[in-house]
């Protein structure tokens, strides 16, 4: 389908979210006989160069972003504003160079709002539409749709019909005109694991900007220990290799995707952020989770109110963390994992046939 076309895959850094979902574009990519190319940093950077070793990369630097450690984060937000609008632009100005450098075809951007450029057919994977923010939101909505606009299609990682995952965030009257749904996407397949050679009890994942990611792995070794059973910890830290017992906590720095599959397939408790790229992936594998919002993230807050009400999941604050309590309660049953591939078919079909416009 497209015919050996260089396309450049390049990932947010914040976190491992959007690196992650990601993983199963680029493997249907290649089996499409594309030619992708990774453009990431950081942790990004070390998991998708881990999963695909084979494949050409490129440096794309972001923004080091840091949360504040209170539970709001609006001051924290607003003040490396600045620094996020030079890094788009500092981003845009490195993919002109790169376009002719790597002699590309497309490019995929997740949530990288600087990757375009004239001519060059441009694809912006987001989920945040509609994003909520503590500060200006109205203006910074606006903002949003502009920067999506500038790119030739809008992929959303959602079911089309409302609410799906993502509730306001990815579905309203409003929508982009460039916008394709492309549905639930998850790097974790359950259909090639071996379940029985897991048998932890609870499975904490974990990453995301610090010193938030931190608090939640401090809170989790002060509770983890006094639970009866064998627990993992996730560390979300890629780029730093970390593989120990402490107690009865088994804590290393990252799993691949089948091993990660299986755990969180076996374990009796998952625990986790509200992470976006998190319910997708529990929702691909029908499980449920304690859910964590990272505290004063909005977007991570709304997806804990919506999803806590729609009872699939519990939901605590950080503050209030108390993992035991949640292993006496009952726990909604698995529920249909999600298997249709059918939108985003349809929207690399799309994405081929710009391609083919441009070069012909």
């Amino acid at each position: 389908m497209f015919n050996g076309a260089r396309i450049l895959i390049t990932p947010l850094d914040w976190g491992l979210g959007h690196s992650t979902r990601d993983v199963p574009i680029i493997q249907r990519l290649l089996e499409l006989d594309a030619r992708p190319i990774i453009g990431a940093d950081k942790g990004p950077l070390a998991l998708l160069r881990d999963t695909f070793p084979h494949l050409p990369h490129v440096r794309v630097p972001g923004v080091d972003v840091r949360y504040a450690s209170g539970a709001s984060q609006a001051w924290a937000m607003a003040a490396q504003f600045p620094a996020m609008l030079r890094s788009i632009r500092a981003e845009h100005h490195l993919f002109l160079r790169l376009r002719q450098e790597l002699q590309l075809q497309a490019v995929i951007s997740d949530q990288r709002f600087g990757m375009h450029a004239p001519a060059l057919p441009s694809v912006l994977i987001t989920h945040q539409v509609h994003p909520f923010t503590p500060l200006a939101q109205g203006l910074l909505r606006r903002i949003n749709r502009n920067a999506i606009a500038r790119f030739d299609r809008c992929w959303i990682p959602d079911e089309e019909q409302a609410p799906g995952l993502a509730g306001e965030l990815s579905h309203g009257t409003q929508v982009p005109r460039n916008a394709r749904y492309i549905g639930v996407i998850s790097r974790l397949d359950p259909k090639h694991v071996d379940v029985a050679q897991h048998n932890h009890r609870i499975v904490c994942v974990i990453s995301g900007p610090e010193p938030q990611r931190t608090r939640l792995e401090t809170a989790l070794m002060a509770q983890l220990p006094a639970i009866p059973g064998k627990h993992l910890l996730v560390l979300g830290k890629p780029q730093t290799p970390i593989d120990e017992i402490v107690g009865n906590v088994h804590r290393v720095s990252h799993l691949g995707a089948e091993a990660l599959t299986a755990a969180l397939l076996r374990a009796e408790l998952i625990v986790s952020r509200t992470g976006y790229t998190t319910l997708m992936d529990l929702a691909h594998l029908g499980r449920t989770a304690l859910l964590v919002p990272t505290p004063g993230q909005a977007e991570q807050e709304y997806l804990g109110r919506v999803h806590a009400a729609s009872g699939r999941f519990h939901v605590q604050q950080q503050d209030q963390l108390d993992v035991s309590a949640v292993l006496s309660l009952d726990r909604p049953a698995p529920t249909a994992v999600h298997t249709d591939h059918t939108p985003l078919e349809r929207a690399l079909q799309d994405l081929a046939a710009l391609i083919r416009t441009t070069t012909d």
